[in-house]
């Protein structure tokens, strides 16, 4: 077994966009409710959840944009963008979040856990440095990345995100810096229009941001072979002090937003084969964090299958799952993102 924290907080329920909104309380309420599961029950150690400090959220948002986001608490709603709203309690909310993440890694590294998965929301990898997007109001691993360097003293952060959609937010964080590396799979072309093949960074960033753009019907087998593809002989070339993990669950097969085709089965297997990368190069440094996920039975059934694979609970063959794959699709996702990026790294 192994040390699995959770932050998990009903304040962050007092988000609510509105009852049709996909992004609602329920996404949570599902998955507390399973960790109340017999099975369950008892494996994880809870990760007190508090609020960001001003100076953390620095780290990626301007003065400005907090001061707007600030001046929404105990406002019934208020409009940041077509698809994103606040209410009287979301940026509270999203305060918890940012910082539940923070106290996350920050126990993952002091060895007090082994890893970690944030229950979070709001979500957060679509949040820009002056403004909310696709349900986004903080960028939480964006933040969590920052604070690993400026307040635990890590060098080298790697940000693996599996949403279905492109984390343009957590992109321009960090495209200019080497010292965060962000590897995105993502539905394309699809909301919000970024993460192609050739956004590789700039300046000194190049090469640190690594795209990997779908087309519709990805399923198991096919994101792990991308991922012991590409992103474990980056990986362990790179050799991150800590990895962190966007999860957005909303590649499950049902999701209503989504296109792709993983099951829960996949779900623990993304988990097992980036476990082993972080076995390989960090001593094991794992922090997930909620993105996307909005079929309400996928996201139980596939944060249970992550947290098994995380404490040990479950071992899931990558092996078996990667036999199943299609690789005339992986081919055709992994050979442009090899051929832009074996400039950069030796091992592809």
């Amino acid at each position: 077994m192994n040390k699995t924290g959770i932050v998990k907080d009903t304040r962050y329920m007092d988000h609510d966009m509105g009852a049709h909104h996909p992004e609602n309380p329920r996404r949570l309420e599902v998955m507390y409710e399973m960790l109340e599961s017999p099975d369950m029950k008892g494996n994880f150690k809870n990760i007190p959840a508090r609020r960001t400090e001003k100076d953390e959220l620095l780290f990626i948002h301007s003065p400005a944009y907090i001061d707007r986001l600030a001046a929404t608490e105990g406002r019934e709603y208020t409009y940041l963008d077509p698809d994103t709203q606040t209410s009287a309690g979301s940026y509270n909310a999203a305060l918890l979040a940012a910082g539940g993440l923070c106290e996350a890694i920050s126990m993952v590294n002091s060895g007090e856990l082994d890893n970690a998965l944030a229950l979070v929301r709001p979500p957060g990898h679509h949040a820009e440095k002056d403004r909310a997007m696709g349900f986004c109001l903080f960028n939480n691993v964006a933040i969590g990345a920052r604070y690993a360097q400026e307040n635990l003293g890590l060098d080298r952060i790697l940000v693996v995100d599996w949403d279905l959609h492109h984390g343009n937010g957590t992109q321009h964080s960090f495209e200019d810096d080497p010292s965060i590396l962000y590897l995105s799979t993502h539905q394309y072309p699809y909301y919000p229009g970024t993460g192609a093949f050739n956004e590789t960074g700039t300046g000194k960033g190049k090469g640190f941001t690594v795209n990997i753009p779908l087309s519709m019907g990805y399923g198991d087998g096919e994101f792990i072979a991308i991922f012991e593809r590409i992103l474990r002989p980056i990986a362990l070339e790179y050799n991150p002090d800590i990895i962190l993990v966007s999860a957005g669950f909303d590649i499950y097969a049902g999701d209503p937003l989504g296109g792709m085709n993983v099951t829960p089965n996949g779900f623990a297997g993304l988990t097992r084969s980036i476990m082993d990368i972080a076995d390989s190069c960090c001593g094991g440094k794992l922090v997930t964090t909620l993105e996307g996920g909005y079929d309400l039975q996928g996201l139980r059934d596939s944060a249970k299958e992550v947290l098994k694979e995380l404490a040990g609970l479950s071992k899931i063959s990558i092996t078996d799952l990667q036999a199943k794959a299609d690789m005339d699709m992986v081919d055709y996702a992994v050979r442009p993102v090899t051929e832009i990026h074996r400039e950069y790294w030796k091992d592809l």
